[in-house]
């Protein structure tokens, strides 16, 4: 009858100092659960609220009217990844809002977790400014007793993240009561195994800014070469258009469409030489499942949230590989653009990858040696083509660029050699980016051996990964 079952058996006794939690249900209980507590008992711990000088919570509601286009970053849930903030997507607000909110300030060093929505991710903050926060958790290590890296590494390890989830209601998808992830037990490892934690993560932020400012002067070097560095398309809203000029020729009576920034932008392309994308690759479509055909186990299931100019986040669906054994996959050097939602996100795949990819997103190959793979990924993603996709699928609330629009998208050739320099620059950046993720998943796994065994293990573990990452560079 019970076949199947998971089945978790634990004394009142053992029940009683659980009640902090104020759960009492056999999902709190579950083995990995309780496997996880019986692992942090074989080491020295303290509870986070015993071990840090400040855990709060950024401002609750409603911001917008404080928005503005400059000013103070306001960073949200969506900002927060493994380890570290993204910024590449913020929004602003007023100085005076900013002053307002004093116990939603974020500074350098403290540690971030997202409150609600995608939970189990902690991020440090490294940089000078002093910014703010929506709804995250801030966390300030008091560095008597703990090491705010080696704190971060263990949020994300596996011990940290089961906790916050355990204790998120509504799992992973919940949210956190402060009172509750105040009660997150953390152990207290050897300081000199701290600070070797420490020296991996701050490692792995100088690579990540490196990367950062590669792909920069890559952006830098086509824009210069283009002349549109210092380009600033025009506000004027007016543009008269024959019928001939607009309609008939194109297609569409949508003011929005004619607008003379756009028209700015392909007379720029137009200076120099230039071909439209269908003539320099072949365009793909994959499939769009449904939601009834998504699964926790199987082939991962890329959409375009997982897709951005810098990689791919790993997907938290999955299909049935077996169902979908013949659909296209994404090969190495394959362009994956999206199409719908998010429009014009460009990623050049690195290698043959088992996965699908939803139908918003296309698979573009290079078909003709006129353009480097990693050039033309990267003139996708600047404003050269993105301004293109803004006009063509602007004008509704779910953007939509149909590949037919794709297709005749102009594309400028610059010479081969600088085409050359500026892919060197993005392989440096993309492999600076390798080396950062290598370094945080050691620093991650370093931490879990050292809980698991013993921190000399955890020694050995990172020694051995350095020598590993050398020989492969």
């Amino acid at each position: 009858m019970l076949e199947g079952l998971e089945i978790s058996e634990i004394t009142l006794q053992a029940l009683i100092k659980y009640t902090i939690s104020l759960r009492f249900d056999s999902e709190y209980f579950r083995k990995e659960y309780l496997a996880i507590d019986k692992l942090l008992s074989n080491n020295r711990c303290g509870r986070l609220a015993s071990i840090t000088s400040k855990i709060d919570v950024g401002f609750v509601g409603s911001m917008t009217a404080y928005y503005r286009e400059t000013g103070v970053t306001l960073i949200q849930t969506k900002n927060i990844n493994s380890f570290f903030v993204d910024d590449s997507d913020t929004i602003k607000i007023t100085d005076s809002f900013h002053k307002q909110l004093r116990k939603s300030q974020i500074y350098k060093g403290d540690i971030l977790i997202a409150r609600s929505g995608s939970f189990g991710k902690a991020a440090i903050y490294l940089d000078d400014e002093t910014i703010n926060s929506s709804d995250i958790i801030i966390i300030k290590a008091n560095e008597e007793y703990i090491n705010p890296f080696y704190l971060t590494a263990f949020l994300n390890s596996n011990c940290g993240i089961n906790q916050m989830i355990r204790f998120a209601s509504g799992g992973l998808q919940g949210h956190v009561n402060l009172t509750i992830i105040e009660e997150l037990v953390v152990p207290l490892l050897r300081i000199d195994f701290q600070k070797s934690v420490e020296r991996l993560i701050f490692q792995a932020h100088i690579d990540k800014k490196d990367a950062i400012r590669r792909y920069q002067e890559a952006e830098t070097l086509l824009l210069e070469t283009l002349g549109l560095y210092n380009f600033e398309p025009t506000a004027e809203a007016v543009n008269i258009k024959s019928l001939k000029e607009s309609f008939l020729s194109s297609g569409r009576l949508d003011a929005e469409y004619y607008q003379k920034k756009y028209e700015e932008i392909t007379v720029r392309i137009k200076l120099h030489k230039y071909d439209q994308l269908g003539n320099l690759v072949d365009i793909k479509k994959s499939i769009e499942p449904g939601s009834d055909a998504y699964q926790e186990e199987g082939v991962p299931f890329i959409r375009v949230s997982n897709l951005n100019k810098m990689g791919l986040s790993e997907p938290d669906i999955h299909l049935d590989g077996a169902k979908y054994k013949d659909v296209i996959k994404p090969r190495k050097d394959t362009i994956l653009l999206s199409k719908d939602g998010s429009v014009g996100i460009a990623y050049k795949v690195t290698e043959d990858m088992n996965a699908i990819t939803s139908g918003a997103i296309l698979h573009l190959s290079v078909k003709t040696n006129e353009v480097l793979p990693d050039y033309l990924t990267l003139v996708l993603n600047s404003k050269v083509v993105q301004m293109q996709a803004e006009r063509d699928a602007g004008g509704s609330i779910l953007q939509h660029w149909k590949p037919s629009e794709i297709a005749q998208v102009e594309i400028p050739i610059i010479d081969k050699q600088i085409q050359q320099q500026i892919a060197s620059l993005v392989s440096e950046s993309f492999a600076l980016k390798k080396q950062s993720e290598q370094l945080l998943e050691t620093a991650k796994r370093a931490v879990e051996i050292a809980i698991e065994d013993e921190e000399e293990n955890a020694f050995q573990f990172i020694e051995n990964a350095k020598k590993q990452q050398t020989t492969n560079n």
